[in-house]
């Protein structure tokens, strides 16, 4: 498995895919594009943004001076943008903080 880092439209874009060509004089051959589920409670924009503009595509060749970085890692690893961080909720004691003056 392959992670992609690119600036497509002036944004910074990371693809995930199953198999990568680099042997194309001016780009990179990207096929085999690999998203996370769509059935997620919170949705990212950016996400969202990136399956709407490649998810319908078969091959991408991207220009190899948009690419800044081609990452190989294991297919069963998690996705650094899928773990879940626990986070506790601090509340308040309920008193009105005007009421001390």
């Amino acid at each position: 498995m392959y992670r992609v880092h690119l600036k497509w439209n002036d944004k910074d874009v990371t693809l995930r895919a199953r198999g990568l060509d680099l042997t194309h004089p001016y780009f990179v051959s990207i096929t085999d594009l690999v998203f996370p589920e769509e059935n997620k409670l919170i949705i990212d924009p950016s996400e969202d943004e990136v399956r709407k503009t490649f998810g319908e595509a078969d091959h991408l060749m991207i220009p190899f001076q948009t690419v800044t970085l081609i990452e190989e890692i294991k297919e069963d690893r998690p996705h650094r943008e899928d773990k879940v961080r626990n986070f506790t909720v601090v509340e308040g004691s309920g008193e009105d903080p005007s009421e001390d003056e």
